[in-house]
C-alpha cells in the first residue's frame, strides 16, 4: 500500500535546480536590488555566475552597485557556491585581498542547507551589510581602478596619444 510515516524526500537534479535558480533570477527577485544569472549562456554545466546587490539604504553602501562572481561546482546543491565580491567592498565576512566571502565567517555558508539557492546567498549577503559591524565600515572608493581583475588573467590598460 502507501507508505506510512514521513513522506519521502524528492531529491531535484543539479541542472533542473540550475535552470529553476536561472527562471527565477531573470524574472527578477523582491524589490529589484539584487539580482543574478549566468555568467556564460553556452556554459552547459552552469557553473559561473553574475550577481548584483545594490547598497541599502541608511549605510555606507547605499547608492553604490555591487558586483559578485558566484560559482556552483558540480557539488551545487549540496555543497555551497563560491562568491567573490569582484566590487571592492568592507565588510568582516570578506577576505579584503580576495574578495572571497569567508565561508566559516558568514553563517548561510558554514551552514549550508541543499534548499539554500543563490537568490539566499544575496539577500542574506544585503542584510549583512545593514548588522551593526558592516553598516558604518569605511569603504574604498568607488571607480573602476578599484574593480578586481578577473583571476585567469590581468587586464592590460592602453592609452592611445
Amino acid at each position: 500500500m502507501g507508505s506510512e510515516g514521513g513522506g519521502s524526500l524528492v531529491v531535484v537534479p543539479r541542472n533542473f535546480r540550475l535552470l529553476e535558480e536561472l527562471e527565477r533570477g531573470e524574472k527578477g527577485i523582491g524589490d529589484g536590488t539584487v539580482s543574478y544569472g549566468m555568467d556564460d549562456a553556452d556554459d552547459i554545466f552552469m557553473r559561473s555566475w553574475t550577481g548584483t546587490i545594490i547598497g541599502p539604504h541608511n549605510t555606507v553602501h547605499e547608492g553604490r552597485i555591487y558586483q559578485l562572481k558566484l560559482f556552483c561546482d558540480k557539488d551545487y546543491p549540496d555543497l555551497p557556491p563560491t562568491a567573490r565580491f569582484q566590487t571592492r567592498i568592507n565588510m568582516t565576512c570578506v577576505n579584503q585581498e580576495t574578495g572571497v566571502v569567508e565561508p566559516s565567517l558568514f553563517p548561510m555558508l558554514l551552514n549550508w542547507r541543499r534548499e539554500y539557492t543563490m537568490e539566499d546567498i544575496l539577500v542574506a549577503l544585503k542584510k549583512e551589510m545593514t548588522s551593526p559591524q558592516n553598516r558604518k565600515l569605511h569603504q574604498p572608493p568607488d571607480g573602476n581602478e578599484d574593480q578586481r581583475v578577473e583571476q585567469k588573467g590581468l587586464v592590460l590598460r592602453c592609452a592611445i596619444l
